[in-house]
């Protein structure tokens, strides 16, 4: 089976690549579906997280308290490779049976939507990786602008991750999302007549 994977940062518009992708009927894995269904309730990984960041890890109601985690993990390293050890194992064994669910329905092509590509080793796997880049002063404005946030807060946020022009070095396909909505499509538009030939027919 044809893997492709798409990667980005945060406020870079990869979501909304995968939107454009889901129109077209495509098989995919979002990793970030599958890194909430880690964390549910009575799930392994959400009791590994509340062991090594203690009970204030969940809510009233026993779901994970994002706010809680998310208030240190972008500025401590460390906390964010603690995180990463505990629920990547859980994450790509829920992608691996995705993976083989696709293939037992005979899907010849899959788009992996995965944010840490890269940072997780999973480009490895990878036939190829489309990278959905966006230049460093506007992913600033549109993360502060989308979540509200100081740009001290922002900052923080991006460089927690692996800069996308690091990424940009490493991938195959560059979608550069710097500029308008329909710039965008236009590109997509085009990725997408070379693309199909790995998907089958009825999938188009």
């Amino acid at each position: 089976m044809y893997k492709i994977g798409l990667t980005g940062g945060i406020a870079s518009g990869k979501s909304t690549v995968l939107r454009w992708l889901q129109k077209k009927g495509v098989p995919y894995i979002d990793a970030d579906v599958v890194a909430r269904e880690v964390v549910e309730p009575g799930t392994p990984g959400l009791q590994e997280l509340i062991q090594a960041f203690g009970p204030n890890t969940v809510l009233e109601d026993g779901t994970l308290h994002r706010a809680y985690i998310g208030s240190f993990v972008f500025s401590d390293s460390k906390a964010l490779e603690t995180i990463n050890s505990i629920l990547q194992p859980h994450i790509r064994h829920r992608i691996q049976e995705l993976t083989e669910e696709w293939e037992a329905k005979g899907k010849q092509a899959v788009i992996y939507d995965i944010p840490l590509m890269f940072e997780t080793d999973w480009h490895t796997q990878m036939d190829e990786i489309w990278l959905v880049y966006v230049n460093p002063v506007t992913q600033l404005e549109r993360l502060m602008k989308r979540n509200a946030y100081s740009e001290q807060e922002a900052l923080d946020r991006i460089r927690s991750q692996m800069s996308l022009d690091e990424k940009r070095d490493l991938s195959t396909v560059i979608i550069d999302n710097s500029g308008t909505m329909k710039e965008l499509e236009k590109q997509l538009r085009k990725l997408w007549k070379t693309a199909k030939i790995h998907f089958q027919k009825e999938e188009l």
